[in-house]
């Protein structure tokens, strides 16, 4: 087989991935896209592993696997807390410049006027 046409499916891959990423509001298929991307990646390196015959392309592969593993498993803890806190997985609601008031001494003697009498 050519090594062009698994390129040509990674390449296609990987950009079905970034669309789902840019497009998709629910976190859960937004976390399905980016392990699309990262098997469109395991598709590069294990091709480039068997037209070259360097035997790294394997172990980068392993290497992403791993990864993906520990993503999901980070993601879908976010995604469980993300509706447990929401109610829903849709990533329009959630606020990034929202950080809950925090009870902090360092803080309160900041906010403080200091008293110099």
């Amino acid at each position: 087989m050519h090594p062009v046409i698994p390129y040509v499916i990674a390449a296609l891959l990987f950009g079905i991935g970034v669309y789902g990423v840019l497009v998709r509001r629910n976190a859960v298929l937004v976390l399905m896209a980016v392990e699309l991307m990262l098997n469109a990646v395991n598709l590069v390196l294990v091709t480039a592993d068997a037209t070259v015959r360097a035997y790294t392309g394997q172990t980068f592969a392993l290497f992403v696997i791993v990864l993906a593993a520990a993503e999901i498993g980070v993601g879908l803890a976010l995604v469980l807390q993300l509706f447990r806190l929401k109610g829903a997985i849709v990533l329009d609601d959630v606020a990034v410049d929202d950080v809950a008031a925090v009870d902090n001494p360092v803080d309160n003697l900041v906010d403080k006027p200091v008293d110099k009498s």
